[in-house]
């Protein structure tokens, strides 16, 4: 493990047991990410590649193996302690938005800052700083349905970024947008690497991880190749 190095995994396997059956869904995944990187990892279905973002973005806990976040021996933790990085350190964005469909744009972003100590008008502070940010400052007091599906996932973006996280993982963030708005919101994504964020993508699309700079291949639960793009 680099001293550049934010995430290190070592050996990771992950099984989940369906009635009488053992699923491997991980099956020994070694793998290092420095600070800035921008990665996509990409398998088709049933490769691991969801499993794994999980274990990344700390929604579940492997079978065996190690996980290091920024030097943190993420197994250790309790569940506050996960809760606290999953709120802090680890921005999430989904395919399919995950909006409140009658809350207001701001307040959809002052989400993740509900229990963060801010007062009301500091989290509406940061909120409309961070739809600035994804170009969205004109929008903030529109809801879903005064948004196109561009602008909603922008809006999710924008809650992802709020708290100011250090790694944002995406999964098939384009999935529900058709090609040119697709295509807007990946360059908005490297704008974002371009800031220093690291960004972790999953999907099945390859023009989607033309965006990125490294991509890992990933199935039947092993790395199948680790490769350089840009």
């Amino acid at each position: 493990m680099s001293d550049s190095s934010m995430i290190h995994i070592e050996n990771m396997t992950k099984v989940y047991r369906m009635g009488e059956i053992d699923v491997h869904a991980l099956r020994g995944v070694s793998l290092d990410i420095d600070r800035g990187e921008f990665i996509t990892i990409m398998g088709p279905s049933g490769s691991g590649k969801s499993t794994l973002m999980n274990m990344v973005g700390c929604l579940d806990t492997p079978t065996s193996g190690l996980y290091r976040l920024n030097g943190e021996d993420v197994g250790t933790l309790r569940e506050n302690q996960l809760a606290h990085i999953r709120n802090r350190e680890i921005g999430f964005v989904f395919q399919g938005f995950n909006l409140l469909a009658r809350t207001k744009a701001h307040r959809q972003v002052e989400l993740p800052l509900m229990y963060s100590g801010l007062g009301a008008s500091a989290r509406r502070k940061k909120a409309r700083e961070a739809l600035e940010i994804v170009g969205l400052g004109d929008r903030a007091g529109h809801k879903p349905d005064e948004l196109s599906g561009g602008q909603q996932q922008r809006v999710a973006i924008a809650r992802a970024l709020v708290t100011e996280p250090s790694l944002i993982l995406a999964d098939e963030p384009t999935g529900n947008l058709d090609s040119k708005t697709g295509h807007d919101v990946l360059r908005l994504f490297q704008e974002l690497n371009e800031r220093g964020i690291t960004i972790v993508f999953v999907t099945h699309d390859p023009e989607t991880a033309d965006y990125s700079r490294r991509i890992i291949h990933i199935r039947d639960g092993l790395i199948e190749r680790d490769e350089a793009i840009h």
